[in-house]
């Protein structure tokens, strides 16, 4: 990881960021979006999170956006304010570098710093790989949803996995 640098996303990002989500988009189930994110919807989410004050996350890797993260509000009520859901993408190419490992410590820490209590994650499965790395940072599962999406023209489980901070 000494090569990859870590910092907060910009608006700017966009074109990078919407380029790494949507090989996910038309190739994994890893999101539940079935069209291509343009760069300007993709800005418009970054500033969403931004302007919720919470953290999205860029990994930089020989100047190139290589992967990202970021939580967002658990839901719209004012009493989930403390809790937040997080995901993150790496580029195809780049995943299992550490590079996941590596944006979760830094949002982590930031998400410790602003007091979030609850910190979830959906995952579509089968998925081992990105199981291993929420619960590396020591979310366990909490709930299974059978057959809630349907893409590639087939049902897709969804689990949670939950940590309190």
């Amino acid at each position: 990881m000494s090569e990859v640098r870590i910092r907060g996303a910009e608006r700017s990002d966009s074109a990078a960021i919407a380029q790494i989500y949507n090989h996910y988009v038309l190739n994994a189930v890893a999101t539940f979006e079935e069209q291509p994110v343009n760069d300007g919807e993709m800005a418009e989410r970054i500033s969403t999170i931004i302007n919720a004050r919470l953290p999205w996350l860029v990994a930089e890797r020989a100047g190139d956006i290589a992967g990202y993260c970021y939580a967002g509000p658990w839901k719209g009520r004012s009493a989930y304010r403390n809790s937040v859901e997080i995901a993150v993408y790496i580029a195809a190419g780049h995943t299992g570098t550490g590079m996941g490992s590596g944006l979760y410590s830094e949002l982590f820490g930031i998400l410790r710093k602003r007091s979030i209590h609850s910190v979830a994650a959906g995952i579509a499965l089968p998925n081992p790989g990105c199981i291993a790395l929420h619960e590396k940072f020591g979310l366990s599962k909490v709930a299974h949803f059978n057959e809630v999406g349907f893409k590639f023209n087939r049902w897709i489980d969804v689990a949670y996995w939950q940590t309190l901070l």
